[in-house]
């Protein structure tokens, strides 16, 4: 059985603005100016990353009078651990398999 794991979603948790970004949301529920203070990283690049986040389906959006709240999809991440553990199982058995040389 081949398992693979969506490596687009790898990607984009690659970036280490946007893991630190990921990390701080799974904590709580941020606007954009908290995350500022938070990453220290200036609100346009901000808002890039969490762009890319929210197309990935990382983050959806709340909006909060003027404010846009961002908060964490952790059933995305759960699919992605999943695909991880189907990974490691299968990385178990091929432990105990070896193909001859010709």
């Amino acid at each position: 059985m081949m398992t693979s794991v969506d490596t687009d979603l790898i990607r984009v948790l690659a970036d280490p603005l946007r893991l630190r970004i990921v990390t701080l949301l799974a904590q709580e529920t941020l606007c954009t100016t908290h995350l500022v203070e938070e990453t220290g990283a200036r609100q346009t690049n901000l808002s890039n990353h969490l762009r890319v986040l929210r197309e990935a389906g990382v983050v959806e959006t709340e909006p909060c009078g003027r404010y846009t709240y961002y908060k964490l999809r952790p059933d995305v991440l759960a699919q992605l651990a999943g695909q991880f553990t189907a990974l490691a199982e299968s990385a178990r058995t091929a432990a105990e398999n070896k193909r001859a040389c010709p």
